[in-house]
């Protein structure tokens, strides 16, 4: 800054040339409250989102981090999540689909959730029409959020030229040789997406059941629970249920089953709220991504009544008379 303020001595004096008295030091208090403001907002530092299955109890999200830091110095780095449940593929792809779209674009999000590491699963990273960043192997992870928000392009990581040095050796920790080290240098600007690796083809998708609508009828998935509550979330949005004839206040059955089995069948309101009903007494309402859910008012649902989530979770609402 010191060099900045002289750079900039000659040209403030020719404007403040009528100003004899001004000073040095109001110059340089001139210069604090107008270039630097402008400098900061133009070396704004990457973001990078972290999402794995590997928990914090070890150093593994932290050797990650340190990849990251030693990319850029400059980098915000955030946690998505590490508690998605070990091998769970369907629950990452969830939970990037439930944040990023809350994220600026140009944000960089780094999920590893890779029970097939070392094997022949492609390293990719997608580019979403929102202008997001994904960095993940290819086994299904991007499928919920390539639907929300698009793919613009998809490109295959060359670990030639993005992989940690001296790293080859390892098999089964992609996570801080290929992911954190590949997203940093995307998110520091340190490479442009071009220079991730050539064009790639069609992304793994995890098949599910789409909504349907019968009548007034609706059958979908149970996408994801609400863990800390059990709430029960599914893929049905507020206008398909609207489809069907269901409205605030009405009563609905509703069907769950795990593939053919039936785990639950029981009545309940449709409340805006859970206090709609009594304490203990189930509800269906729209959660905060406004898509149809069920809950126990102060209670578990989901623990209660052992029901769990993924495409092999099917459920039916049906509005009564």
């Amino acid at each position: 800054m010191y060099y900045l303020c002289h750079a900039w001595k000659p040209v403030l004096s020719n404007i403040l040339h009528p100003l004899h008295s001004v000073s040095m030091t109001r110059i340089r208090l001139l210069l604090a409250f107008t270039i630097i403001p402008t400098v900061s907002v133009l070396a704004q530092p990457g973001l990078l989102v972290l999402q794995t299955d590997f928990g914090v109890k070890d150093g593994a999200v932290a050797a990650m981090k340190g990849v990251a830091l030693t990319v850029s110095r400059s980098l915000v780095i955030h946690d998505l999540t590490h508690e998605i449940p070990p091998y769970n593929i369907w629950e990452a792809a969830f939970r990037l689909k439930q944040a990023a779209p809350y994220w600026p674009a140009g944000t960089v999000f780094v999920s590893v959730v890779d029970p097939g590491v070392g094997s022949e699963r492609r390293s990719v990273v997608l580019k979403t029409s929102s202008g997001h960043y994904f960095v993940t192997p290819d086994n299904g992870t991007l499928t919920l959020v390539a639907e929300a928000l698009g793919i613009e392009e998809v490109r295959q990581i060359d670990e030639a030229i993005n992989r940690l040095k001296d790293s080859q050796a390892s098999y089964t920790f992609h996570g801080r040789d290929v992911y954190a080290y590949t997203g940093a240098r995307l998110a520091s600007g340190m490479i442009a997406f071009e220079e991730v690796g050539p064009l790639t083809g069609e992304i793994v998708r995890i098949p599910y059941k789409q909504p349907v609508v019968g009548g007034e009828t609706v059958e979908g998935t149970i996408e994801i629970l609400d863990v800390q509550y059990g709430n029960v979330w599914t893929n049905i949005d507020a206008e398909t249920i609207e489809k069907a004839g269901v409205s605030y206040g009405d009563k609905v059955i509703v069907s769950i089953y795990e593939r053919t089995q039936l785990r639950y069948k029981g009545s309940m309101t449709f409340g805006r709220t859970f206090s709609d009903v009594p304490n203990g007494m189930p509800v269906a309402y729209l959660n905060s991504l406004l898509k149809f859910s069920v809950a126990l008012n102060m209670g578990n649902f989901a623990g209660e009544y052992k029901i769990g989530s993924g495409p092999e979770w099917r459920i039916i609402v049906t509005r009564t008379k």
